[in-house]
């Protein structure tokens, strides 16, 4: 049985770099284009595999040709599949720009069965994304109540967001989500440890990392500071962030957090540098170079 347990919706991934965009009847030539799996808990999920601990996955998964490709995927990285039946495959249009990104969606969240009910009883970790409401609060329930480690990919408000809130661990927000809370990112760590949460983060981007730890102590975690003339695509980054940070909490577990995230980190820092999520997974010697490679930024968040 795998250690972890991963649970999110699958998308597949059509990344393309360009100048500049059509508009109208006009055409223009892509300079580069990659075609991957997609989805945050779904990323992240294949980010730990890569680094060598390969987890189960419950995930959508639609009887169509991208359905198999996706599937093919899965099984080259050693992923283990558990499946929701949807009618058609979702799909992520990206186009990366000048460190940023735009994405267009288009999804299928119709389930057409109930979430599989799997035996918790070998996993040392839980990540979700919230996607999959009902499986992924039935799992962190159970979970927290085994003493297994339940971490949130809290990218956006869900639906039950706040319910589920009080059944994590580890909860690593978007600053959108605090944009949709209308708090602070240091509002944000309070409602994080008013939930029970006993690590929490906003991250930032560029900007780096606003966190507390198993202490309650905030401060920031700078980002690397790679050349942006390396940045390729950021798409993902996050995602393989949070794969990364459970990967170090399975193999490293007496490690603090500080150090879990400072590995992420460094994972994340040798995804941006290519397109693509499946090209942008590192192996455990990519992250130990990007940590030799770049340094931090010096961070303009005030450290609390």
């Amino acid at each position: 049985m795998r250690e972890a347990l991963f649970i999110g919706h699958t998308y597949i991934d059509v990344t393309v770099l360009a100048d500049n965009w059509p508009t109208g009847d006009e055409k223009s030539v892509a300079r580069d284009y990659a075609v991957s799996f997609g989805g945050n808990a779904v990323t992240a999920a294949f980010a730990c595999a890569r680094l060598g601990s390969p987890p189960d996955l419950i995930c959508s998964l639609a009887p169509d040709w991208l359905g198999h490709m996706y599937t093919d995927m899965a099984a080259a990285h050693g992923v283990s599949l558990h499946v929701r039946q949807v009618r058609r495959s979702s799909l992520s249009f990206i186009m990366p720009n000048g460190g940023k990104r735009a994405i267009v969606r288009a999804r299928d969240v119709d389930y057409l069965n109930d979430f599989p009910r799997l035996d918790i009883g070998g996993y040392r970790a839980l990540h979700l994304d919230g996607h999959q409401p009902d499986a992924a609060l039935h799992y962190a329930r159970a979970c927290r109540q085994a003493g297994v480690l339940t971490s949130l990919d809290g990218g956006s408000v869900r639906e039950n967001t706040d319910e589920l809130l009080r059944y994590i661990d580890v909860a690593v927000c978007a600053e959108r989500m605090c944009e949709q809370l209308g708090l602070s990112p240091q509002g944000l760590l309070d409602l994080l440890k008013a939930r029970g949460c006993r690590i929490g983060a906003v991250t930032m981007g560029e900007r780096g990392m606003l966190w507390y730890d198993e202490a309650g102590t905030v401060d920031v975690l700078p980002s690397l500071d790679v050349p942006g003339s390396s940045i390729v695509d950021t798409s993902g980054a996050g995602d393989v962030f949070r794969g990364a940070y459970v990967w170090s909490y399975l193999n490293r577990p007496e490690q603090p957090w500080s150090e879990h995230f400072t590995f992420a980190r460094a994972a994340s820092a040798h995804k941006i540098q290519r397109l693509g999520n499946e090209a942008g997974l590192p192996q455990v010697e990519d992250v130990e170079r990007a940590m030799m490679a770049f340094g931090p930024k010096i961070p303009d968040l005030p450290c609390v």
